[in-house]
């Protein structure tokens, strides 16, 4: 029989009466065998999700030496779920060992970790599963990457025979024996982990959405769901805002060739978007896929003539930005310019400035100006590159509504094209390449 591994992120962990859907949802077929859970999300829109208390338990812990006053919020939340579900389980016994460890590490990653750690012991009693601790099978290298093959080996290992488990997702242990967690999100990444070790037919990832959107339903009304689209599509459009799913989570299955099929833990009769591989990916026919942005961007325009003709320009500038420890996101480039686009919020006012006057001695530029406050639009899809007239289409769409596009950058493989933009102009540059391709016949 396959196996489908499934991850819940955190609305369906939210309280007692969602785990229930979760518990039917995995009753529902005997192939969804392993369950990665995320820690509690937010059960109304001013509730504090259960990883953002954790935060400030370590902060309380670090100004006060003990973190009793902040943890009482995750105990009450905690007891509160296992009250709903009616389960016979000495949570506070685990709540008073859980506090404990925190104050005893004393780690910021252990205790962000806690949120998923009690979820996992939680579901794993509702569903008569065995608890796997993430602490004792997934691993990371001394750089702080993921350690894959040691890790699938000890899932794989771990997991072999066993008719159902539980694990918790956002964590593992580091090199130096202690409890590391991935970003934010992270949870995404540790479900398709599992999905790679036990060499899953599908990775589900449950959320509380039916699948991937065109665009930022906040943006366009009821923007129309994408039914499947390739990983690195999925790739594309998760960098640039789309946070349906971690866009490291295709990693660990991509070589293994696993699908990922996102799902609604609230609405589970809902297709979902199923995430290919490209042997597995036929094109939907669209000429775009979807389309995602984000905010805040500087850019670094630096113009200096027969740029082109020095060996080593483009390397001696980036190591200004390197001995600062500022990643680039973009280089769009000219003969005799170069632009350099970076998240602003990597920057202040004193970074910006020391990275100038660098580039100034390193490289002696023409000319060096500063770009604030842009929005880059990332517009994506592999019918695009078949399309004559695509990029086209964007810009006049663009045109059309009076926007001033301030950079351009089109991938090599003509995927996606980023449209650089003024900040105010965001919103209304998405609306108007959505209406271009998908209110028309593509």
């Amino acid at each position: 029989m396959s196996v489908k591994v499934c991850k819940f992120g955190g609305t369906s962990m939210a309280d007692g009466n969602v785990i229930r859907n979760v518990k039917s949802i995995i009753d529902g077929d005997a192939e969804r065998k392993f369950v990665v859970v995320s820690a509690p999300g937010k059960r109304y829109s001013d509730d504090i999700k259960v990883t953002d208390l954790l935060y400030k338990c370590h902060a309380e812990l670090l100004s006060c030496g003990s973190c009793a006053e902040s943890f009482a919020a995750v105990r009450a939340r905690f007891s509160s779920i296992v009250k709903e579900l009616g389960l016979n389980f000495d949570i506070s016994a685990v709540l008073d060992e859980t506090q404990a460890r925190i104050e005893c590490e004393q780690n910021e990653d252990f205790t962000a970790s806690r949120g998923e750690y009690l979820s996992a012991r939680i579901v794993a009693e509702v569903l008569g599963a065995k608890f796997v601790d993430a602490e004792t099978v997934v691993f990371f290298k001394e750089n702080g990457s993921l350690d894959g093959e040691r890790s699938y080996r000890a899932i794989a290992a771990e997991l072999s025979g066993v008719e159902r488990a539980v694990l918790p997702g956002f964590y593992g242990k580091g090199v130096d024996g202690r409890v590391k967690t991935f970003s934010r999100g992270g949870s995404d990444i540790s479900g398709a982990v599992v999905a790679r070790a036990v060499n899953a037919s599908v990775y589900e990832n449950w959320t509380d959405v039916s699948g991937f959107l065109a665009c930022d339903p906040r943006i366009v009304q009821s923007p129309k769901r994408i039914k499947r689209l390739s990983y690195k599509e999925l790739r594309e459009l998760s960098y640039m805002g789309a946070n349906v799913l971690h866009s490291d989570s295709i990693f660990p299955v991509r070589r293994a060739n696993i699908p990922i099929q996102i799902k609604n833990t609230f609405r589970p009769q809902d297709e979902g978007t199923a995430i290919l591989p490209s042997s597995r990916y036929v094109p939907s026919g669209n000429l775009v896929t979807g389309i995602a942005g984000k905010k805040n961007f500087t850019v670094i325009f630096i113009e200096k003539s027969h740029m082109n003709s020095e060996v080593g320009f483009i390397r001696d500038v980036l190591s200004v930005l390197a001995a600062e420890g500022v990643s680039v996101e973009h280089i769009p480039s000219g003969i005799d310019t170069m632009s350099l686009v970076i998240d602003s919020h990597s920057l202040t006012d004193a970074k910006l400035n020391k990275i100038v006057e660098g580039i100034k001695e390193t490289v002696a530029p023409d000319l060096i100006r500063i770009i604030d406050n842009i929005a880059l639009i990332a517009t994506v899809g592999h019918g695009m590159s078949s399309s004559v007239g695509t990029s086209a289409r964007i810009f006049k769409a663009i045109a059309d509504a009076d926007i001033n596009v301030k950079m351009i950058d089109q991938g090599s493989s003509e995927m996606n094209v980023i449209t650089g933009v003024k900040n105010e102009d965001y919103e209304k540059c998405i609306r108007a390449i959505y209406a271009e391709f998908f209110n028309r016949e593509n």
